[in-house]
């Protein structure tokens, strides 16, 4: 799936989101780095992260030549700064109409506008690729995420208490979301 949109951000700046390419590997890791060290409401610390320049690149050629799977970029003043993604939980008979739902955006450019188009991109792709359901965790304090998700049609499904455990010790609840992409 191909896609591309500029869009004008709150402050007037100029974004774009596009299809992620196997060239922008070295740039992804290094936006990977800093977002997933900026806050506790991730999945991962940026060194648990097993990814190198080859293997991101071969995994962002693979998202673009997907008919399921894909990975858009926001790119704004030429750097990358977000992504978001979405990914099918598992291919089998059962599990085919559900797609896992996740997205990024640089601390310095929250609050622009950048998560609500990233995430109405993916729902829209998440409808042409035949999903029927967008899934997605998120930390419980993160209340501006789950507001955007709950803006976009996401409703709470469950939570987990334990789901996520701090390297400082603390636990984070996680809040399931899903999105009914055939209502």
């Amino acid at each position: 799936m191909i896609t591309y949109k500029a869009i004008q951000l709150k402050d007037g700046r100029e974004c774009v989101l596009r299809n992620a390419e196997p060239e922008d590997a070295e740039d992804f890791l290094r936006y990977f780095d800093i977002s997933h060290g900026e806050t506790e409401f991730l999945t991962t610390y940026p060194d648990e992260t097993e990814h190198n320049e080859s293997i991101v690149s071969v995994r962002l050629k693979t998202q673009k030549e997907s008919e399921h799977d894909i990975e858009i970029v926001a790119i704004v003043d030429g750097k990358l700064i977000g992504s978001a993604g979405i990914h099918m939980v598992q291919d089998r008979d059962k599990t085919r109409h559900r797609a896992e739902f996740g997205i990024t955006v640089m601390k310095d450019y929250w609050g622009l506008g950048i998560g609500n188009e990233l995430t109405a991109m993916c729902i829209e792709i998440a409808k042409e690729a035949g999903y029927l359901q967008l899934e997605l965790d998120v930390v419980a304090d993160n209340e501006a995420a789950q507001n955007l998700y709950k803006k976009h049609g996401f409703i709470e499904y469950g939570r987990n208490p334990r789901g996520f455990k701090t390297r400082a010790g603390k636990w984070q609840e996680l809040v399931l979301m899903r999105l009914e992409l055939d209502k």
